[in-house]
């Protein structure tokens, strides 16, 4: 087991990308604190965990709430009596051009993909340095590398995700702490089906649509994208260190666009 008896904080991990990674980590053999704002979904997740013999608790809040993201940090040194792996997964996407975003959405994008992501790692470093140690995964996308209309906010948030990925994996090299991040591509998840609703026509027309364009023509599997968080939070990948971990299908790999 790759992680086994590591104390695990997963936010976002009701659904989608974060729900894969809870699933996998306690597969592997973490003690998994789930964090969400479905309460019905994490005990769905946590039931589903539990009865596969892993260990997992859930705690439902909102990132955005004032000291949420420090007590987060709190309750699983609390429950587990340290924290050695965090994944910060937790996000939003709103689809508008920019001389529609509205200053709400500006805000509340960065409020989840930026500085709830700060705040929680902010508070993951203090305790990781002071036991000796950790890994801290950040969840960003290939839109924080590439710019794609209407995602003005989105693409701009998890440009912020990466560069605070590469800040804090040298400010804390020193201290036995690594740094990294996953940029997933399209990922076949509820906030892809969500966008893709905003869009004109059938969502299962638009998802082959967006395939069409990628290079290995479909879309990630959430369990896909876990796997390469997994490997960033063991100690497999020891030597990673400010990493962005592309899991894009060759997206990152075209330089433009791909032939369909």
């Amino acid at each position: 087991m790759r992680l086994k008896d590591k104390a695990t904080l997963i936010t976002g991990a009701t659904a989608g990308i974060g729900e894969a990674c809870a699933r996998l980590f306690a597969q592997e053999g973490a003690k998994v604190l789930m964090s969400g704002r479905d309460q019905a979904r994490g005990d769905a997740v946590l039931d589903a965990i539990r009865q596969a013999g892993g260990s997992a608790e859930f705690v439902a809040g909102d990132l955005r709430d004032d000291g949420f993201c420090d007590r987060l940090i709190a309750e699983t040194k609390s429950r587990f009596g340290r924290i050695d792996v965090l994944v910060n997964n937790a996000g939003i996407l709103y689809s508008a051009a920019a001389a529609e975003t509205t200053d709400e959405q500006w805000s509340d994008t960065f409020a989840v993909n930026v500085t709830a992501v700060f705040q929680l790692a902010r508070a993951a470093l203090r305790e990781m340095i002071a036991q000796g140690g950790g890994s801290i995964v950040n969840i960003a996308s290939e839109s924080g590398l590439n710019g794609e209309p209407g995602l003005t906010a989105y693409c701009a948030s998890k440009g912020a995700v990466i560069q605070m990925t590469k800040c804090m994996a040298l400010d804390h090299i020193g201290d036995n702490v690594r740094v990294n991040s996953v940029c997933p591509g399209e990922t076949h998840t509820k906030m892809i089906d969500d966008w893709l609703g905003t869009l004109d026509g059938d969502i299962e027309d638009n998802i082959k649509n967006l395939a069409k364009g990628l290079p290995i023509r479909r879309l990630a599997r959430p369990e896909e994208v876990a796997n390469a968080a997994l490997f960033l939070a063991s100690d497999e990948s020891s030597y990673c260190v400010g990493t962005n971990l592309s899991c894009d299908g060759g997206t990152a790999a075209t330089g433009g666009p791909y032939p369909v």
